[in-house]
């Protein structure tokens, strides 16, 4: 009875998991943008303790996906576990549980880095590893939801397509900022980002109090079923009983997984081309565009850069649910290599050509990255199989891909920095040099040579990633043979198992 006023909404499954993602991005858009930023130029943090905080960040931000998908799932890790086995809706709602416990968490934990409470250095790495903790937390369990709501590509991709949605609604949380951005007077931002938490609190606890709701009827009547066979005397066969398995063991099955390990190899390298189009988006701007274009056109793709890979995901997983989540990937990969052919081919002279391929580059990639989930999601069901598991460890899994593919968000910078370097000579930390090349009045002879080989450099940069991760990840990606047939296999030997926990997420 109690949900009934719930099922009156009729709001699918979809929409509100889906929602959970503009919750998350309307808050870490503008961290991104901005933490760094507001240490450096407001808080006046010291150049040690910045260097101490990321380092020690960057460790933090690698063990704890593994840490907190270990803690999640270990449970599920064995096939029976003091004779009892877990259902699916009761999976569920102990994602949903965390959710709603860490969703809030993680809002203000995100208001705690525009309030200067300690001293900078204290402040910066406390700060980094307590919100980077608590969103690793939704993030593992967000995405562990889209392997444990559904097991059909179709409805995975349904999953997946509102979460696009939502996301690039989160994305305008960037424009609304620039409004309020002001390093001299920081009050409005600071209202700007109290209001943003607020409304994230207020959406995880409504958003996954409505999932909550709609999941504990299935948990209640299994429950109620369990009582009345109980009293009857009625029970199974008692199965051998089974210990959980070690960590050590976890990984020795995991590295006897192909698929995982081809997929992870791929995704390392498009994590790394990812976030080297990000850390050097501004910089390409500004030596390969910035003379030839005007600063509305270099801001309109500043800001199309952000709304543009969640749109053209829409787009993206319509494709899926045609030909396929491998195939769309292949053809991203093939597009990727062709574009930066041509753009190599037709050099850094052709301005309309360069606007687009540095747009769609970062465009594709992105959007490359945004179906990866769905992938992972279909390891999930290998996994459950191949190792006869009770149920599917989808946050841990989730965590194993982020633990081996993270490293490289920081090879991006330092490589694309040291190549940078290798071709030029320019070291891109030192400002000063170069603000008096550009400045200097009139440009002598050294000067322009020196920024012609600065061009240069950016330019090889810019079509040479590309061109080397498309190369690699094809070749890994030809060895990932979880489609077709065998997907289908997996998928159906997987919902056998579980048809009666799963629900229809259209019909809710």
């Amino acid at each position: 009875m109690g949900v009934r006023p719930l099922n009156c909404l009729n709001i699918p499954t979809a929409v509100l998991y889906g929602s959970l993602s503009l919750f998350v991005s309307i808050l870490h858009n503008v961290f991104l943008l901005y933490y760094v930023d507001t240490f450096v130029s407001v808080y006046k943090i010291d150049k040690l303790s910045f260097w101490i905080g990321e380092t020690i960040f960057l460790l933090w931000n690698s063990l704890n996906d593994p840490l907190f998908g270990w803690l999640s799932d270990r449970s599920f890790l064995s096939t029976q576990q003091s004779g009892a086995a877990i259902s699916s809706p009761e999976v569920v709602l102990k994602r949903l549980k965390a959710l709603m416990r860490n969703g809030p968490l993680f809002a203000l934990s995100f208001l705690s880095f525009w309030v200067a409470w300690a001293r900078p250095g204290v402040q910066f790495l406390v700060c980094l590893c307590l919100y980077d903790g608590f969103l690793t937390i939704v993030d593992l369990n967000h995405n562990a939801l889209l392997a444990d709501l559904a097991v059909s590509e179709k409805d995975r991709t349904r999953l997946n397509f509102y979460c696009s949605l939502f996301s690039a609604l989160g994305s305008l949380s960037v424009f609304m900022s620039y409004a309020v951005w002001n390093k001299d007077n920081f009050f409005s931002f600071r209202l700007f980002c109290a209001a943003m938490a607020a409304f994230s609190i207020f959406g995880f606890s409504i958003s996954t109090w409505f999932l909550r709701q709609r999941f504990q009827l299935e948990v209640r009547l299994k429950h109620t079923e369990a009582s009345m066979l109980k009293e009857l005397h009625i029970s199974q066969t008692p199965l051998a009983q089974e210990q959980t398995l070690t960590f050590s063991e976890y990984l020795k099955q995991l590295s006897r997984h192909q698929n995982f390990v081809w997929f992870v190899s791929m995704n390392l390298v498009q994590v790394f081309h990812c976030h080297f189009n990000s850390n050097f988006f501004p910089l390409f701007l500004e030596y390969l565009l910035s003379d030839r274009i005007s600063l509305s056109t270099g801001s309109f793709l500043l800001g199309a850069s952000y709304i543009a890979p969640h749109l053209n995901n829409l787009y993206f997983l319509s494709l899926c649910h045609r030909f396929g989540v491998y195939m769309v990937i292949r053809w991203l990969f093939f597009v990727k290599l062709v574009l930066s052919l041509i753009m190599l081919l037709a050099g850094p002279d052709q301005i309309y050509l360069l606007c687009f391929f540095i747009a769609s580059n970062r465009v594709f990639t992105e959007g490359t990255c945004k179906l990866l989930n769905l992938v992972i999601s279909d390891l999930v069901d290998e996994d459950f199989v191949m190792n006869k598991r009770k149920q599917a460890a989808s946050a841990l899994l989730f965590g194993m891909v982020a633990l081996v593919t993270k490293p490289g968000q920081t090879f991006a910078p330092l490589f694309g920095t040291w190549l940078l370097y290798v071709y030029t000579g320019y070291d891109i930390f030192q400002h000063d040099a170069l603000h008096d090349i550009v400045s200097t009045k009139p440009v002598g002879e050294p000067n322009a040579a020196w920024m012609k080989a600065v061009r240069q450099g950016c330019f090889y940069l810019l079509v040479f990633i590309p061109i080397t991760c498309g190369v690699l990840q094809l070749l890994a990606w030809s060895q990932f043979n979880l489609h077709g047939k065998r997907l289908q296999t997996i998928k159906s030997l997987r919902q056998s198992t579980h048809q009666e926990g799963l629900l229809d997420i259209k019909a809710v």
